[in-house]
């Protein structure tokens, strides 16, 4: 009898990986086929005929998600089968982007994809568990803190103005990596870590009101104020408030009382106001927030700009190049989302919103199905990154919250983070597959 209940449990999951994996495929054919109508509608729009230069990318992109499809329904055939076509779609929708505003990072950019990739597929497929993330997480989060120390003393800034956030990089030639980036993955590792062991010791006494065990709280909040005390030292401020936000969230699921989240909250408008008064760069996106009209011509010329163009897309968008998105500075990295307004409109403004809500559904919908703490924190975790990295972004370019400086996730230009972005996402395929 066990037999048989053991051949039908096995025959269930044999049908619904075989599900995923042509769900997945259908969706990946979407992908491809938005990506290659634009790269095409680009050509004609730039060159006036089709333009096989701008389906180079497009094509290197198609392999790259046609070989990742293959791998992934070798060695993980019951991963979520969204993520991969969610990450296929944003990614193939920033390479257009960047062809169309910033072509000579076009090439850089493909490379920095077949590496993220490669990177994802290695963590989805290859370990065998994640003892060696949970075990180690204070060596993992000095290894970061290090790495962003480093950016004090060797620290450059490519554009060769501006905070130097970069440590360059002697055996790749002209390729930086930003430290922050990769400590937004250590730090929820060490977060998870931390209160997967102690999720029981933090909780609070709700019967008579008392806070939780606070010096269990010491370790952890040690080592993240490390973090942020670097992160404003070297002035990234949005790195900062990201953070900020992923302790708040990760605390409060692990805790349950919303008096750590209101204390969190008030300590951030209390730091805000500081910096306000402290940093000049606080100042000046505080000031373009609140009214930036009085110096549109000077200080709040990259978000005036950016609102004329998130209004001139109107419904449907001005069509792919026919725009004027690149009277932006820095389109292509801090204001990819207003470029995506103006050319294809509320329509595709909301299309990449409605994307990160269902990478966010799934993301809650691993840790959900998690079975171990650790489990549980990790992916809850990555999925608060990307749903605060994005609300910033998007909130900034819009002008609902203070311009942060973070990019919008597998679509904005930057190598180190699409390469993280890539190695969270993989995690999270090694959870949903497990």
């Amino acid at each position: 009898m066990s037999l048989l209940v053991r051949r039908w449990r096995l025959g269930e999951a044999l049908a619904g990986a075989e599900d995923a994996n042509r769900r997945e495929g259908l969706l990946l054919l979407l992908a491809a086929v938005f990506v290659l109508v634009n790269a095409l509608a680009l050509g004609l729009a730039v060159e006036g005929q089709l333009a096989w230069r701008h389906l180079v990318a497009p094509a290197a992109w198609l392999a790259i998600m046609a070989v990742a499809h293959a791998l992934l329904r070798r060695y993980r055939p019951q991963r979520d089968p969204f993520l991969l076509p969610l990450v296929g779609l944003l990614t193939g929708w920033g390479l257009i982007l960047l062809d169309r505003l910033a072509p000579n990072f076009l090439g850089r950019q493909v490379l920095w994809l077949a590496l993220s990739v490669a990177a994802m597929l290695a963590v989805a497929a290859l370990p065998r568990n994640l003892r060696l993330l949970r075990r180690y997480r204070y060596t993992w989060l000095t290894f970061g803190l290090l790495l962003l120390a480093a950016t004090l003393v060797y620290g450059v800034n490519p554009s060769g103005a501006g905070a130097t956030l970069w440590l360059p990089t002697p055996l790749l030639g002209r390729v930086y990596f930003q430290p922050s980036e990769l400590l937004k993955l250590l730090l929820v590792v060490f977060l998870a870590s931390y209160f997967g062991e102690r999720e029981q010791l933090l909780a609070l006494n709700r019967n008579n009101g008392r806070f939780g065990p606070l010096p269990y709280l010491a370790p952890l909040l040690l080592m993240w104020g490390f973090c942020v005390l670097l992160l404003v030292w070297q002035r990234d401020l949005g790195a900062a408030t990201l953070f900020f936000i992923v302790f708040l969230a990760l605390l409060y699921l692990a805790t349950g009382d919303g008096r750590y989240v209101l204390g969190g909250l008030l300590l951030l408008l209390a730091a805000g106001v500081i910096g306000y008064f402290a940093f000049d760069v606080v100042a000046l996106r505080v000031d373009t927030w609140w009214n930036p009209w009085p110096e549109a011509d000077s200080r709040g010329f990259q978000i005036v700009q950016s609102l004329y163009a998130i209004a001139a897309g109107g419904v449907v968008g001005q069509g792919v190049a026919q725009g004027f998105p690149t009277f932006i500075p820095v389109v292509h990295s801090d204001f990819a989302f207003a470029a995506i307004a103006e050319e294809w409109g509320l329509v595709g403004s909301l299309s990449v919103v409605a994307c990160f809500i269902l990478l966010a559904h799934r993301g809650l919908r691993i840790a959900g199905r998690a079975g171990r703490p650790f489990r549980l924190y990790l992916a809850a975790g990555i999925t608060v990154v990307f749903s605060a990295q994005t609300l910033l972004i998007m909130g900034g370019v819009t002008k609902l919250l203070p311009l942060t400086g973070v990019t919008l996730p597998f679509v904005s230009y930057g190598g180190s983070s699409l390469l993280v972005s890539s190695l969270m996402v993989g995690l999270l395929l090694y959870l949903s597959a497990e």
